[in-house]
């Protein structure tokens, strides 16, 4: 139902076209590309300085990072361990890895190679209930932006348990976020410049079989991050178009939010399609408010705040949700 004022009430919350409901939180962020949220009203936000954010309310924001070195991590992907450290991934502009973070600040690594072949710059890194760590790879091209394209499919999937690496999903079309079923036996992955949604059943030894197509995306949208709500439905963060999709139980798309410049969005369409994407196209927005937003997380005490990482502001962008999200495995942490 859409009012006079342009607004679309959705279950608890309103959206507005003018996008009067988002406010923000954190001030000169470095880069906030990843964000987690626990249940003691801490946001976490990458840090492109070498660590992480941390945000809460009514407390001074603090900044966790390594002492500066020859060697700077670049963090992308953040993942909060149950001691209170980080694992890091790795976004460099030839190198990648997985770094640890501990709470004195001190950087040791976590994995730097697989399968005997240094990682490439690493996306992302994720942590589930059953204390698994999954990694993504978004390709091997180097640069990275030579990936920007619907033809190349070398992003990767490792797996990290009981101390052991291994791939575990390969040819994958620029991987990005992946994250866990609540169910505990899927594992749902972005493929950025392939459009797609895709799933992996997971089996007791951590592989990963029945590889499919949950949902594809059209113009304009380049799926990033990803979560889940309670009700089932899941949700999609688009880099470029500023969209938030949710994906319902029954498989329609809504999408919750969105802001970026038709003509703009159109440039970088073309580009896309005549396979001359780069990173021009990513490194300009053309905006009201969000900034090339990259990830989000329920948060607040109910979580029913999602709050939006991005590329290219300083803060994250926060909104009240109508559903309310799915604890995940750091929540408690």
């Amino acid at each position: 139902m859409e009012s006079k004022d342009g607004a679309q009430d959705v279950g608890a919350c309103k959206f507005i076209s003018d996008l009067k409901f988002i406010g923000f939180q954190g001030v000169g962020l470095k880069r906030p590309e990843c964000v987690l949220c626990t249940f003691d009203g801490r946001v976490h936000a990458s840090n492109w300085d070498g660590g992480v954010s941390i945000l809460s309310e009514g407390e001074r924001q603090r900044q966790l990072v390594f002492e500066k070195s020859d060697f700077e991590v670049k963090p992308n992907g953040i993942c909060l361990m149950p001691d209170g450290s980080y694992l890091l991934a790795h976004l460099g502009a030839e190198d990648g890895g997985v770094f640890r973070l501990g709470t004195d600040g001190g950087l040791t690594p976590f994995l730097q190679e697989i399968e005997g072949v240094p990682l490439p710059p690493t996306n992302y890194v994720h942590l589930d209930a059953a204390g698994r760590i999954w990694i993504t790879v978004s390709t091997r091209q180097i640069p990275r932006n030579l990936g920007y394209n619907a033809s190349v499919a070398d992003g990767f999937i490792v797996l990290v348990e009981g101390g052991k690496a291994r791939i575990v999903a390969d040819g994958l079309g620029y991987t990005n976020e992946c994250v866990v079923h609540p169910d505990g036996g899927h594992l749902f992955v972005n493929e950025t410049f392939a459009r797609r949604l895709t799933s992996f059943d997971i089996s007791e030894d951590g592989s990963l079989s029945n590889k499919t197509t949950v949902a594809e995306f059209g113009s304009g949208t380049f799926p990033d991050g990803l979560t889940f709500d309670e009700e089932g439905g899941i949700w999609i963060t688009s880099i470029v178009s500023n969209r938030v999709i949710r994906i319902a139980p029954n498989g329609e798309h809504q999408v919750m939010v969105e802001d970026n410049d038709p003509a703009h969005l159109e440039y970088v369409e073309a580009a896309f399609l005549d396979g001359t994407m780069g990173r021009p196209h990513l490194d300009v927005c053309r905006s009201v408010k969000l900034k090339n937003i990259s990830s989000l997380a329920f948060g607040g005490p109910d979580l029913k705040h999602i709050y939006l990482g991005c590329l290219l502001g300083d803060s994250l962008a926060v909104f009240e949700s109508p559903f309310r999200g799915f604890a995940p495995a750091h929540w408690s942490f």
